[in-house]
């Protein structure tokens, strides 16, 4: 049997885990009022708006949104019907895709940005002070280090050779 956690481990993972859960309920709540783009929209539309020629392979776009292949065609083809993306053939490598940032998705993009960048700042930012930020950072830079680390060691070649095969297939 896996060791508890010490009384301070268990308040911190609880505080983590209740906070981050409101925290994000917030912000999706806020972001739709103001915009009516879900917070995965408004995440797929920044990603877009900051690669090379406003667009993004599929397979590398789901990695950076950490989705599955799955979830990522789902969110692509809602967000293609409101004209907010289009997807289009790879250029180089006409067997996979890209998601491509659309100008109406740009707009609407650059409509929500304040109302969101707002409303970061009031549930968290405006909060703490450059020590915790910093502290923060470190934190979640190095968790977040560690964990695609972890995925990738524990992917084996056939898992590879799957994603890839489903991604050429789409």
């Amino acid at each position: 049997m896996t060791e508890s956690l010490d009384p301070e481990r268990s308040a911190c993972w609880r505080a983590y885990i209740e906070s981050s859960q409101r925290l994000f309920t917030q912000l999706e709540d806020d972001l739709r009022a103001d915009s009516e783009l879900s917070f995965a929209d408004y995440h797929v539309l920044v990603l877009l708006s900051e690669a090379p020629g406003q667009r993004l392979r599929m397979g590398e776009l789901a990695g950076r949104l950490v989705f599955s292949p799955s979830r990522l065609t789902y969110q692509i083809s809602t967000m293609q019907k409101r004209g907010l993306v289009a997807r289009q053939s790879c250029p180089e490598d006409r067997r996979g895709s890209e998601a491509v940032l659309t100008a109406a998705g740009l707009l609407a993009l650059r409509e929500a940005a304040p109302h969101h960048l707002r409303s970061v700042r009031a549930h968290l930012i405006d909060d703490l002070d450059d020590a915790e930020v910093a502290c923060l950072t470190r934190v979640f830079e190095r968790l977040g280090r560690r964990l695609r680390a972890d995925r990738a060691a524990s992917s084996t070649p056939a898992d590879h050779q799957g994603a890839r095969d489903a991604r050429d297939h789409r």
